[in-house]
């Protein structure tokens, strides 16, 4: 009795340990969190206007043409995966590769990670890596956004991929994060909405230098770019949450646990403490 009350005490104290190691954490995530939704939400603006000047491109260039709004004839995919640098983030990682192996079902297709867990989720499954320069997402800054821009740019001009899409975990809320896929490139969308004929008609004619297809295709990198640097900040607020929640839930099942070690516990040590009096009283009766 004494030993499986020792064995009981030391599990209490090595819960206890992580209850610590959890509450810190989710203390630390929820301080990352606030921050991270503020990068989030200021990379916005600039993301609409460099939008809106292309949609005012499309929409006052009725020849316009671009590299970048030409669907291409390769049926080759290139993803961009933006996963987290470390777990411990309950189902974040793991819900962002599931949708990931949905979507490349029988594609051919490469990726350029970004993310630890990314880098080796796929260096597992011996997919074709285009860089893994971009390993850990806490290190890629706005510079590093626009170089993976350009390089998906180039990409596309070259012919190597007819298709370039962004997958990421988009936040929703503080208990809600989603997996998402956004296309890059092709930029159909601008031809699509430029069928809009009120908008169209809305629009003047704007002239630009030296011509409207030389501006459209110096501001899609840049465009690109703030997608990127958007979901990225996007991913890192949904992971922080998600961590956050993990630890919240993890700490409660450790304090809960040590309740009902705790109990028992208690059980225990009065059943030894009954047992020595049964003991001594009928040592007592026997003399």
């Amino acid at each position: 009795m004494a030993s499986n009350m020792k064995a009981v005490k030391l599990r209490m104290k090595s819960i206890e340990s992580t209850m610590q190691i959890t509450r810190a954490m989710q203390l630390v995530a929820a301080s990352k969190l606030r921050r991270a939704k503020e990068r989030a939400d200021n990379t916005r603006p600039t993301f609409k206007m460099l939008h809106d000047t292309l949609m005012d491109i499309s929409l006052t260039n009725t020849e316009f043409t671009s590299v970048y709004s030409t669907a291409s004839e390769n049926k080759k995919w290139l993803y961009v995966v933006i996963a987290g640098d470390r777990g411990m983030a309950g189902g974040y990682n793991s819900n962002l590769f599931k949708k990931m192996m949905e979507l490349t079902e029988g594609k051919e297709y490469d990726v350029l990670p970004l993310g630890k867990k990314a880098v080796e989720f796929y260096r597992r499954r011996k997919v074709n890596m285009i860089t893994d320069a971009f390993a850990e997402v806490a290190n890629v800054n706005i510079g590093d956004c626009f170089s993976i821009a350009n390089i998906i740019c180039d990409a596309y001009k070259n012919g190597e991929y007819g298709h370039i899409a962004l997958c990421y975990t988009g936040f929703i809320s503080m208990l809600t994060q989603r997996p998402s896929q956004s296309s890059l490139l092709p930029l159909s969308d601008f031809k699509a909405e430029a069928e809009d004929a009120e908008r169209v008609k809305a629009k003047g004619l704007i002239l630009y230098e030296p011509d409207s297809e030389t501006v459209f295709d110096a501001i899609v990198p840049q465009y690109l770019a703030a997608l990127i640097s958007g979901a990225m900040f996007e991913s890192v607020a949904s992971e922080l949450a998600a961590r956050r929640t993990a630890m919240d839930a993890a700490t409660k099942n450790a304090g809960e646990m040590l309740d009902k070690l705790g109990l028992y516990y208690n059980r225990a040590r009065q059943a030894s403490i009954t047992q020595e009096i049964t003991e001594i009283v009928a040592g007592a009766e026997g003399t």
